[in-house]
Order: C-alpha cells, then structure tokens, then sequence
C-alpha cells in the first residue's frame, strides 16, 4: 500500500469517554460531550487551542427533540471561531463522525481534529421514534428490533445455526464487559440459563439479547503525521478507511449480508493491505445491537465463510479468553448504547487496543484491530482499521 492510497498519514491521539449509563441528570448535552472531548484532549496532551476543527455527529434529531445541536454546542467544545461539522448516518452515526475527521487530516486540510459522537436517551425515546411512519416507507411499528428480527430468522435458516447462538454472544459480550469500567451493564451475578430465560420481545430476539438505552459521548483527537511523530505517548495509526450506503428496501437485497457491507470491507481490507482478516486482525470492534448480528457480520465482513459465523461463537473463537478473533472486548454496543456514540466507541476501543491501553480487557499483542459500524436498516457501513506501526 502507498501513502496515497490514504493521503496524509493519521493518527488517534487521544480517545476520551464518559461513564455509560441509562440517565446521565447530573450533566446537560454540553456537559456530557465536553467531558468527553476535555478526558480525549488530555489523553492526547493537547489544549482547545490546539484543535483545529470539530467534527460531530449523533443520531437523529427527534431523539431528543433537539435540532442541529451541534450550533448551541460549539461553545462547549472550544468551537467558536473555528470549523464545526455534523454527521448523520443513523445507527453507524459514529464510525462516520470519525471518517470525515479522519479525512480532513488526510486531504492535508487540518492538523488536529477533534470528533465526538454523543447521545442522552434519557431525554428521548429511540423505539418511539423509529416508529414513526415515514414517507414511503413500511412502518416499523415496533422499533429497531422488529425491524430486524425477521432478517435474523432468515440467517438461522439458512444458515442451520442452533437457536442459542445468540445468547452465547449475549453471555459473552455481558461477561467482557465487566472488565470495561465504562460500560452500562454490569451484571456480575448474570448466568447463561438466565440469558435463555429472558422474555421474548421479538421473536428470536430475547430482552437480554438487544442493547440498553444509554446516556454518554466518546471523543477521539485525529492529528497528522508530525504530530503522531511527536506524541508522548502511544498512537493509533489509521490503516484503512471506507463507507458504504444502500437503500434499504429494493427487489433482490440480500438483507441478511447487504453488498454494501461486503464493498466496505473489501475496501477497507484492500487499503490496509490485508488479504486474509481472520489472521491478519488480532481484535474486532463490531456493532452488534441485536446479538444475532455478531454471526452474522463476521460472514459479510470476511472473518467467516457464508453460513459459517455461528460456528466461530460456538467454538469460543471471539472470547476475549482463548479466542483467535476475539470479539467486543469492550462488552460492545451489547452492553452500552448511546446510539450517536455507538460507533464511535468502536473505532475508539479498536484505537485503545493497539496503543495497549485499553486496560482490563486489553487484547495481549494486538497490533492491528478492526472498527465497525452500522445503521439504518443495515443500510449504511463504516470502518476502520488501526495499528500499532505506520502504514
């Protein structure tokens, strides 16, 4: 791969984040993003000063019922005066945020950027407002999970997975996030027959097989070569960038394994120069808001051959302990859910990872680590691979 295959080379210099919960009603949305955006400046050893531009994203504005946030928000990010972009992809609102960040470094426009994704759920109600009904479009009714319950009945299908390759995701991801002071959940008395036992909500989806609604923000400070080169402590080293979008509802789709999901990984693989993602990536970030999805992504990213992703849950391959692929380490979107920070705290953990600094869930060795994101109707993709060396 050459240099300019991605422009100016980039770095993640600092990553900041708040503690997740399901009410944040100590803080306002200005309190709650500059927390993040002050614990990722001081991570990256950087003042406001230093930041040239913000990029930020959340998801969409009937959420909190509050519109372009981003002009009251400018104060609270030390942006007045300087460049402040919003982003808006739906669920994968997070992994965007950090592309166009990310991209502004590239194309040699700015040094350092700063990009935060955020969301209150407490202030919202996010299955009310999937619901609504949309011009042209079939009505959910039911929010996020029935929409995408009958996709997943698909996969099982045809792929002949066991009916509990979701609760071993599930457990798993519960369990890892144990070891992630940041996440929402923390069931420590949480069992296996507990997971199997939960209610149905939308059939096979079970209540402890789909997300929390969570309060937070995650921020990460992006800087070009020079001052990647010039940080004191570790960096992450972008690899490998991509999008991807398609309308959600045409004759034909394969909504189980979009195209669009499968372009951007073949993309974003191509730029890292990777041939072969399971050996080659040593941890995945992967936004799984319904357990199913981890089966399902691993085979459309090409971790898993078609009809193949549940085995690698089956055989422990994406624990944090003793898995080859290890997977969400962090406890995942599973376990925290600011929808506009979800995937963001992808590509955030994945940074972590190869700056060895992301703790007790830390993968050992981990050089190169995959971020992840998705929204809409699986409709819209985002990812990154990072590394401990320059590309």
């Amino acid at each position: 791969m050459t240099v300019g295959t991605l422009g100016e080379r980039t770095a993640v210099l600092g990553v900041g984040q708040t503690k997740y919960q399901s009410t944040r009603g100590d803080v306002s949305i200005a309190g709650l993003v500059r927390e993040a955006g002050l614990r990722a400046l001081e991570d990256a050893a950087c003042t406001w000063a230093d930041i040239d531009a913000v990029v930020i994203g959340k998801a969409p504005d009937f959420f909190e019922g509050l519109m372009m946030p981003e002009l009251f928000l400018a104060d609270a990010l030390g942006c007045v005066g300087k460049p402040i972009l919003r982003v808006h992809t739906a669920g994968s609102v997070g992994g965007s945020t950090a592309l166009v960040a990310a991209s502004l470094i590239q194309g040699r426009i700015h040094r350092r950027v700063l990009t935060i994704g955020f969301e209150k759920q407490s202030e919202s109600n996010a299955t009310w407002a999937l619901s609504l009904p949309q011009p042209f479009s079939v009505s959910i009714n039911a929010g996020a999970g029935g929409y995408f319950s009958p996709i997943i009945r698909r996969y099982m299908a045809r792929s002949g997975a066991p009916e509990l390759i979701g609760c071993m995701v599930a457990f798993k991801d519960r369990q890892q996030a144990l070891r992630n002071p940041y996440a929402h959940l923390h069931q420590a008395d949480l069992t296996f027959d507990q997971v199997v036992e939960a209610p149905m909500l939308w059939d096979p989806i079970r209540f402890s097989e789909t997300c929390p609604s969570s309060d937070g923000a995650c921020a990460m400070v992006l800087g070009d070569e020079a001052a990647g080169d010039a940080a004191e402590g570790p960096v992450a080293w972008v690899h490998g960038t991509a999008m991807r979008s398609e309308a959600n509802n045409f004759p034909g789709r394969d909504e189980v394994s979009p195209q669009a999901s499968r372009d951007c990984a073949a993309e974003v693989f191509d730029k890292a120069g990777i041939t072969h993602p399971r050996s080659e990536i040593d941890v995945v970030e992967m936004y799984v808001p319904f357990s199913w999805y981890e089966p399902m992504w691993l085979e459309s990213l090409g971790f898993a051959e078609r009809d193949h992703g549940w085995r690698m849950v089956e055989d422990g391959s994406t624990n944090l302990d003793g898995g080859d692929l290890p997977v969400n380490c962090s406890g995942g979107v599973l376990s925290s859910n600011p929808i506009g920070a979800s995937g963001m705290i992808r590509f955030a953990e994945a940074a972590l990872q190869v700056r060895g600094m992301a703790g007790n869930h830390q993968v050992e060795g981990a050089r190169r680590a995959f971020g992840h994101a998705y929204g809409g109707g699986a409709q819209y993709f985002a990812m990154w691979v990072v590394g401990a060396d320059k590309p």
